[in-house]
């Protein structure tokens, strides 16, 4: 037992687990050579003991301090401070500890470096914006060393790197399919070693696609960069922005916002890096994902193996080659990318006007394309649509699927999302506050007595299944609708079609969706329900931009006040922009659905027209029981009016057979 009044000795140890001193020694440094019973036994005993020891003296008789030191550019940088966690958790488990020093100026990294090796066993250097025979020879001096973020510029040290091809492999495909070709970098400091790389990256993917452009502003690497760049982003043209890390992304869409600019409606962003915050921008980012990858961990492993090796551990990994990781990004989207503008949109090859003769309209070919997870809706090689799956939307929005965009024969934009004004809002969607307690509707609840509340009661429409119809026109969907506690409440079985109006210079979608209560009766409810006037929207919801002036128009007259709550069969929405007109008619199939919901109009504050699930009292679903959601659309180039609206109608064809093209020339070809 030890001494009154003394911490026990690595002798008392030795005796009472009864071997050696040298034994205990190596086991209590963590040398692998003893076997595993006898090491176990002698923790055993040392714990037991509460043995401790002294670390001036281990260190004085092994030449070792147990500490490494970490040297990087920025530590208010969250990457470097991911980087710095998944570092010292994994050294604190092999009993080291991390020393940390910033390097706030390229030309005193070096003698930092060596400053810190002076005090430390080994050196982890992070983004060193050195060139490579001052690197080469430093590693030298401070050896064993690892690198973060930067190639190895010999064969004796390690290093940890970001493959950035894949990462800007994936940001170039994500926006390529978005529709974007021309593309602006916002470069980071000209001395960074991944500023290099991203955009040699990014010339070898512009090269192989000459339809692309790509452009490079100088940035740099905070948030202020991103700022100050915002206006010269904007100047550039550009419908695409691929920032150099995250925080220049926070700084452009801060000064972005000022300027009132929509994005993704007006130009799309993108980050890199994913840190934790890129989750919390508004709107969230879509960006490259490292911190998952745990490159600090990985750094450490790779340094481990050196300093045991040192020691002379059998089975050791050897120290004097260069080996390393290099890791693979993953994209992360989020809500800061959108299809390319419609006015920005190149016209297809052998493109038309839609001051073409009709039966040309009829002639080009129509219908659904898939594009990855989601589907386009081609005419002719032009986008009129696309219907996106929503997995990426932020939860607090209520991720559901969704068509956006959705544009005219002339490419106006008739749809957007995610909006400044109403962040929740999706193109066009099934969107409804409250069933049984779940929201579908996206962003705050409507609560007694408490006004808009935000909840933690966000669910989710998961999409389990697409295909196409014979034709290609009629999209089919099967969609689950679960609760925010993950349980199912209904089933969708949804049609999306498509057809044209060639004598009207038009073209239409129809909606039918069955809500079949498969799993629980439902109870579908409002604001309205609950007391707040006026507010009973929820059911199927098409968000518009803005305009210059837009008219309402319904069976009872014309204006937001007639058309509010309305039971109309038809409501038509005319846009000015600037000379030129837009027009949206909905029609509520009363046959299919078995009844008509008022309308829930704004046409003031922003353009949003739905049908009204609970009006004005909830709506009950028995179980086994199911609704139906019966709508056809239809988009033109000038300003409906209300005498033109029985002819459209008669040349819609029936909800639930878009798939069968109408009798006109051409009509019978899909894409």
């Amino acid at each position: 037992m030890p001494r009154a009044g003394t911490g026990p000795t690595i002798t008392q140890v030795a005796e009472a687990a009864g071997v050696s001193r040298a034994t205990v020694s190596r086991v209590l440094n963590g040398r692998t050579s003893v076997d595993p019973l006898l090491g176990a036994r002698v923790k055993e005993v040392a714990e037991k003991l509460h043995y401790r020891p002294n670390l001036t003296a281990r260190n004085l008789s092994t030449g070792r301090t147990l500490t490494i030191a970490l040297v990087l550019p920025d530590l208010g940088n969250p990457m470097f401070q991911v980087i710095l966690r998944g570092l010292s958790r994994a050294a604190e488990a092999d009993g080291y500890s991390v020393l940390v020093a910033e390097a706030t100026s390229p030309e005193r990294e070096a003698a930092i470096a060596r400053d810190a090796r002076r005090q430390c066993d080994a050196v982890v250097l992070v983004s060193p914006r050195m060139d490579d025979v001052v690197l080469e020879d430093l590693l030298e001096q401070v050896a064993p060393a690892v690198l973060v973020n930067r190639r190895s510029p010999g064969p004796r040290t390690a290093s940890v790197g970001i493959d950035y091809a894949v990462g800007m492999t994936q940001l170039v495909h994500h926006l390529e399919e978005l529709g974007h070709r021309e593309l602006l970098y916002v470069a980071g400091p000209p001395r960074s070693a991944a500023n290099r790389e991203r955009l040699a990256a990014l010339n070898d993917l512009l090269d192989a696609r000459p339809a692309m452009s790509l452009r490079s502003l100088q940035g740099g690497s905070a948030m202020s960069d991103g700022f100050r760049v915002a206006e010269q982003v904007l100047d550039s043209g550009a419908t695409a922005v691929l920032a150099f890390n995250d925080l220049v992304a926070f700084g452009i869409l801060a000064r972005l916002n000022e300027f009132g600019v929509d994005v993704p409606g007006d130009l799309s962003v993108t980050g890199f890096d994913g840190i934790e915050l890129s989750r919390f921008a508004v709107p969230r980012l879509t960006t490259v994902g490292q911190e998952q990858l745990d490159a600090g961990a990985v750094a450490w492993d790779l340094l481990h193996r050196r300093l045991v090796s040192a020691d002379g551990v059998e089975g050791a990994a050897p120290g004097d080659g260069a080996d390393g990781a290099l890791l693979q990004p993953q994209i992360l989207l989020g809500d800061s990318t959108g299809r390319v503008p419609p006015s920005r949109a190149p016209l297809a090859e052998g493109g038309w006007s839609v001051d073409a003769p009709d039966e040309d309209i009829a002639q080009r070919p129509l219908g659904w394309l898939r594009e990855g997870r989601d589907w386009t809706l081609l005419h002719g090689g032009a986008l009129l649509g696309a219907a996106v799956t929503g997995a990426s939307m932020a939860p607090v929005h209520s991720p559901r699927p969704h068509l956006h965009p959705v544009r005219s024969l002339k490419g106006r934009a008739m749809t957007t999302t995610n909006p400044v004004d109403h962040r929740h809002h999706f193109g066009v969607s099934l969107a409804v506050p409250d069933v049984n307690g779940t929201t579908f509707w996206g962003g705050r609840t409507y609560v007694e007595n408490r006004g808009s509340t935000l909840l933690a009661n966000h669910g989710v429409q998961e999409t389990l299944e697409e295909t196409v119809g014979d034709t290609g026109r009629d999209l089919r969907s099967s969609i689950r609708w679960r609760a925010h506690d993950g349980s199912d409440l209904l089933l969708e079985d949804r049609r999306t079609g498509a057809f044209l109006l060639p004598e009207q210079q038009g073209w239409g979608l129809t909606w039918r969706s069955r809500l079949r209560a498969d799993a629980t009766a439902l109870t579908i409810s409002s604001p309205a329900t609950r007391g707040r006037l006026g507010a009973g929207y929820g059911g199927l919801f098409w968000r518009l931009p803005g305009a210059d002036e837009t008219r309402i128009l319904v069976e009872e007259g014309r204006g937001e006040p007639f058309a509010h709550g309305s039971t109309s069969p038809f409501i038509v929405v005319q846009r000015r922009h600037g000379n030129d007109w837009t027009s949206l008619v909905l029609v509520q199939d009363e046959q299919g659905q078995g009844r008509i919901d008022p309308w829930f109009v704004r046409a003031s504050d922003y353009i949003g027209i739905g049908t009204s699930f609970a009006w004005e009292a909830p709506r009950e679903i028995p179980r086994g029981e199911q609704l139906e959601v019966v709508v056809r659309a239809a988009v033109f180039d000038h300003p409906v009016i209300a005498d033109e609206v029985p002819a459209i109608i008669a040349a819609m064809p029936p909800v639930g057979d878009a798939d069968t093209p109408p009798s006109s020339p051409g009509a019978e070809q899909s894409a």
